[in-house]
C-alpha cells in the first residue's frame, strides 16, 4: 500500500512539474490568485465574491478553451483557495 502512495505522489509531482513548465503565464496568474486569497480578509473576499474584472474574464476564457491548462490551474490553486474559503465560511 505504501509503495502505491509513493508512486501516486511521484506521479503527481512529475505532472505538476510538466504543467509548471508548459504554462508559465498560467502559473503567474495562479500565483496571483493564491496571493489574493492569502492576503485578503474574509470580509474582502465576501465583498468581491461574484465580481470579475476584465483581466479575470480574459483568464476565464483561456481556461474554458484549454482543458489541460484549466486542470493545471485548478490543481495549483485548489488547496490554498479552498482552505481560505473554508476559514471564511464560504464553503461548508
Amino acid at each position: 500500500m505504501s509503495k502505491r502512495i509513493v508512486l501516486i505522489a511521484v506521479t503527481a509531482s512529475v505532472v505538476a512539474g510538466i504543467a509548471y513548465a508548459q504554462y508559465p503565464i498560467m502559473n503567474m496568474i495562479a500565483d496571483k490568485v493564491i496571493q489574493k486569497y492569502q492576503s485578503s480578509t474574509c470580509e474582502q473576499l465576501w465583498e468581491s465574491r461574484g465580481k470579475q474584472n476584465p483581466e479575470e474574464q480574459r483568464v476565464m476564457s483561456f481556461l474554458k478553451q484549454d482543458q489541460m491548462m484549466r486542470e493545471a490551474f485548478f490543481n495549483k490553486i485548489a488547496g490554498p483557495v479552498m482552505n481560505k474559503m473554508f476559514e471564511c465560511g464560504m464553503i461548508p
